[in-house]
């Protein structure tokens, strides 16, 4: 949220700098986020002051140019060329002294310098209209006054002062603080309670709306949805550009101007935490207004001109013959607003209740400013002063009277909420004894009053722009917040209780594989847990699952994303995606997350961990590279490595085919899955637009956790005695894979055997025979205890030849 100091500075005396004054609304909950000055033109004009020409004198040799000396009152008489046909002695003029940016007469923007102009040293300028940014002419410059007084900035002149805008981050917590005043009021609290600052808020001054005349008929039909409504007709008024000043306000907070009509329903909203909507009252058909709910469907078009379909839920303003004219709180209607042939407005202030607003909102994702403040609670005691301080403003700069009496329909008022609070129960949660005294200034302060006071406790009335503040510990922490958080002492003892930690730690274990595959060239991604059930569901799915496997959610924001994922495969291919189309093909992306599936009554959320890696083998070099582009393999170098790194062995592989891989591999202990992965089908990156293959891992992560839990760390002293490699060449059925070699050599030869290699693959239907192949693999020896023999070696691939013959039907390669 933007607040302009200058603004705060209306209300309240203080003087103090933008970096005290942040210090201050931190303290107070309000944290500020950092502030800049604005300036409402790109000339110095606070460098621009005002000045007498006490010589003028015309400089020989030239057509134009003058020699004058100008005072500005800083006891400085300067000289300054100029070359303006009307400037003389005695004038009042302005002049920007040396430093000051102001525009050349083809409207760029440059710095006032000292120097000579024809030998005579000129140390400013004397400006025109134009030359300040207030206007287009050039003919001469600015001839003020004789009264003028010497050394006002041109800022001050025309009210065009630089202003501080701060920027707070508001928490949710802070309804009352949505506008200035509410900022306005906790410095006050805050000064009057640390510095006994005298000095009170002032309000903006308002329009009492009493009248004789007869109120607009306005019918409340769901008093739930708009518990409060007020309102009153303004007529003979003439829209037209807002005043600079209000221009400028707005601007500073980023608000558009528009026109001063809609100007002033923004500045009150700003000013006040009240959002107002202002109706031509031409285009109310029928004289009358309706608030109610309208049927399913029905067509609205808002101010931006699109056509929307309304819910029964949202709450409308409409007139007599039920047409909607505004989403009550959220949007106006593009045909009911004013415009510059406006003469006559029903002017709405209203307190809409938060929830009603909020889900429309969210609905229809119109995310405005009227709906941002309601969403967070407007004072619903507050719509009738924020209606005299803008009727106010509209008599004074559209002109036009008051043609109504006010409409104010409460019915059921909203009362301040009344809390029970204990002396000792507030001193407890601070963690310091404050005194009585002190507990009632900071109240009083923050306007909550005290009734049924003693010795124990009292009880706190809290008004009614702090909806959230409904318990004791709200209280406290009002307190607490004005008292200052620093002010309270840090206890010379402090006790903690002992927390038994879950080992492994599964942070510990989740930051060890990031930090592996970071190093090894991954970016980690982090994506929503919803999914569109298109991809499971629809004719064509391309991952088909049943309805009752799938949980679903109620997300009226964003209708696409109606389920919680049950695989990170969708999220991380629109991520692949949204790269691919910025010219971003070649990547290597994990993300942890989790899944979410439905069994029957019971819903299951799974640890996970998935790996991407589409494009390149490696990036662009002169170096000569083995591999194009990545294939299975390059992933489970990544699957296997990352694995090793975590300790997770002796499990088995079985070869898949499932969706949605076109071809893949599983990693498992048992029926306890650690991961399976292959290349993406091409199927699914068809219907995803994804021309480059996709390789996927799905690291089952809970299991990985729980495998590396059960890993007991040993250690070993380095074998002094030599290893033996031998090699065989074994022919074997296309179906058998190396895993099933290397888990009968493991079985077989297990005390010994240390490593397993495959080095060779050939295949050839003419030398070897139809669905055959060969493999050449390695197996390494050794024995911690001595040095191993040949006949020790020759006994043990005997007897790997025999088991490979026996069980996988291989012929060795002499």
């Amino acid at each position: 949220m933007k607040v302009s100091l200058n603004w705060l500075r209306d209300f309240l005396d203080i003087h103090k700098t933008p970096a005290e004054i942040a210090e201050i609304l931190t303290s107070l909950g309000l944290e500020v986020e950092g502030w800049e000055t604005v300036k409402p033109s790109p000339v110095d004009l606070d460098k621009v002051l005002t000045g007498t020409v006490l010589t003028c004198e015309r400089i020989p040799d030239t057509d134009h140019l003058s020699a004058t000396t100008v005072d500005v009152g800083d006891g400085v008489v300067r000289s300054v060329v100029c070359g303006a046909p009307n400037v003389a002695a005695g004038q009042k003029v302005f002049l920007a002294i040396p430093g000051a940016n102001v525009f050349s007469k083809d409207g760029a923007l440059f710095t006032i310098g000292e120097r000579k102009v024809k030998g005579v040293p000129s140390q400013g300028m004397i400006c025109a209209e134009d030359e300040l940014g207030l206007g287009h002419d050039h003919s001469g410059i600015i001839v003020l006054p004789p009264d003028t007084n010497l050394g006002i900035s041109a800022a001050d002149y025309f009210n065009k002062a630089s202003d501080t805008v701060i920027e707070v981050g508001l928490t949710p917590n802070r309804a009352d603080a949505t506008n200035h005043m509410g900022v306005v009021k906790d410095l006050a609290a805050y000064l009057q309670v640390h510095e006994n600052h005298q000095s009170g808020v002032r309000m903006p001054q308002g329009k009492a709306l009493s009248g004789n005349s007869t109120a607009f008929p306005v019918s409340v039909e769901n008093t739930d949805a708009c518990p409060r409504y007020s309102g009153i007709v303004l007529k003979n008024l003439q829209v037209q550009e807002s005043p600079e000043w209000l221009k400028n306000r707005l601007l500073a907070v980023g608000q558009r101007p528009i026109n001063n009509v809609v100007d002033i329903t923004n500045y009150v909203r700003i000013e006040l935490g009240q959002p107002l909507h202002a109706f031509d009252l031409n285009e109310i058909k029928g004289g009358k207004i309706l608030v109610k709910t309208l049927p399913a469907d029905t067509p609205f078009k808002t101010l931006d001109e699109v056509e929307r379909k309304l819910l029964a839920e949202d709450l409308m303003i409409c007139d007599a013959e039920s047409n909607p004219m505004c989403m009550g709180g959220v949007f106006g209607g593009s045909g009911s607003g004013v415009s510059d042939k406006t003469t006559a407005i029903f002017l709405e202030s209203a307190y809409f209740h938060p929830t009603w607003i909020r889900r429309s909102m969210l609905r229809h994702s119109l995310r405005t400013d009227a709906a941002w403040t309601f969403e967070k609670g407007a004072d619903p005691n507050g719509t009738v002063r924020a209606l005299e301080r803008a009727v106010a403003l509209i008599l004074e700069l559209a002109g036009g009277e008051i043609s109504s009496s006010l409409v104010d329909l409460y019915p059921q008022p909203v009362q301040a909420a009344r809390i029970s609070c204990s002396f000792a129960r507030i001193n407890s949660l601070i963690g310091e004894n404050l005194s009585t005294g002190r507990i009632k200034k900071i109240l009083a302060a923050l306007e909550i009053g005290m009734e049924n006071e003693s010795a124990e406790g009292f009880t706190a009335v809290v008004p009614t722009n702090k909806p959230d503040v409904t318990r004791e510990a709200d209280i406290v922490e009002e307190i607490l917040r004005v008292h200052g958080l620093d002010a309270v002492p840090i206890p010379t003892q402090i006790r903690s209780s002992m927390e038994i930690q879950q080992r492994p730690n599964p942070d510990a274990v989740r930051n060890l594989a990031a930090e592996f595959l970071v190093a090894n060239g991954f970016n980690e991604c982090m994506n929503l847990a919803l999914s569109n059930s298109a991809y499971y569901l629809a004719d064509g799915a391309a991952m088909p699952l049943q309805k009752e496997q799938l949980v679903f959610i109620h997300n009226s924001a964003n209708q696409g994303l109606d389920c919680l994922r049950p695989t990170m495969l969708f999220s991380g291919l629109e991520t692949i995606q949204r790269n691919q189309n910025r010219q971003n093909p070649d990547l290597r992306l994990f993300e942890f997350g989790k899944t979410y599936f439905r069994n029957g009554e019971k819903l299951e959320e799974t640890g996970r961990l998935s790996l991407f890696v589409t494009g390149a083998h490696a990036s662009e070099s002169w170096q000569p590279s083995a591999k194009k582009t990545v294939d299975f393999y390059t992933l489970k170098s990544y699957v296997t490595h990352l694995l090793n790194r975590l300790g997770v062995s002796g499990y088995q592989e079985t070869s898949l085919n499932d969706s949605p891989f076109q071809y893949a591999l599983r990693f498992h202990r048992g029926p306890q899955e650690l991961v399976t992965f292959g290349a993406v089908s091409p199927q699914i990156l068809k219907k995803s637009d994804l021309k480059n293959a996709v390789f996927y891992a799905d690291f089952h992560f809970e299991n990985i956790i729980k495998a590396v839990g059960s890993n007991k760390i040993q250690f070993a002293e380095l074998n002094k005695f030599p290893t033996v490699r031998r090699d065989l060449a074994l022919v074997i059925d296309q179906s058998v894979s190396f895993g099933d070699i290397r888990q009968l050599a493991a079985k077989t030869a297990k005390k010994l055997l240390r490593e397993v290699n495959l080095f060779d693959v050939f295949e050839d239907e003419s030398k070897l025979g139809a669905g055959k192949k060969s493999y050449a693999v390695s197996f390494v020896f050794e024995d911690p205890e001595k040095t191993l023999q040949d006949k020790e070696i020759d006994a043990m691939m005997g007897q790997l030849v025999g088991v490979f013959e026996g069980k996988l039907g291989a012929v060795i390669r002499k």
